[in-house]
């Protein structure tokens, strides 16, 4: 299990660690599934069955099919790592985070791959893939205002975040590509290396 120290952030509780656990068994269950019969052929019914829940508990914790593949918890990861007070440098920061995001995608590897490869065969989910994007673009945003000091509306931090989420969906497409061989700790850092200009800048 990979572990990040984040500082001032207290550890989750036994009832958050639960939930946690019981989410992610509902998606290893669905993605058995979506890979077993398909995305379209497979039930809410049937993933609830799976995980050995009733479908009221399932829709208590994804509220669509399409979210047993699109939630995890990476953009959590992002905010938790960027919120901490700490003294270095907004560079350092940012690639801190991206690399703890990018070890927390290798150490589900199998899972991980299995999601990629639904985004990239299910319109529906590339499409939704799109819209959290822009949440991603957003968080991201909203971050590097509040460690710049520049408005969250700035014309030049606003580029930055999008070339974020971009950089890093573009190392992650190319880690999917090549079935995971590469390093993805490796390419989304050589992905925000390529940023430092603009991050520094800001």
């Amino acid at each position: 299990m990979v572990r990040f120290a984040l500082t001032g952030r207290p550890p989750l509780g036994l009832r958050e660690r639960k939930k946690i656990k019981l989410r992610r068994s509902v998606r290893a269950e669905a993605l058995r599934l979506f890979a077993a019969q398909g995305y379209d052929e497979t039930t809410v019914e049937q993933i609830a069955d799976a995980a050995d829940i009733s479908t009221t508990t399932f829709y208590r914790y994804f509220p669509t099919k399409e979210d047993t593949v699109l939630d995890d918890e990476y953009d959590s990861l992002v905010e938790q790592c960027l919120g901490s007070e700490t003294s270095a440098s907004l560079f350092a920061m940012v690639m801190a985070a991206v690399t703890a995001v990018a070890a927390a995608v290798e150490a589900e590897r199998e899972t991980a791959l299995a999601r990629l490869r639904l985004f990239a065969t299910v319109p529906a989910l590339k499409a939704r893939q799109g819209a959290e994007g822009s949440g991603t673009r957003d968080l991201y945003a909203r971050l590097l205002s509040e460690h710049s000091g520049r408005p969250v509306d700035d014309f030049a931090l606003r580029i930055t975040a999008a070339a974020l989420t971009a950089a890093m969906l573009e190392a992650t497409n190319r880690w999917s590509d090549g079935s995971g061989r590469e390093s993805l700790v490796t390419l989304m850092n050589e992905a925000v290396t390529v940023l430092e200009p603009l991050i520094v800048a800001l």
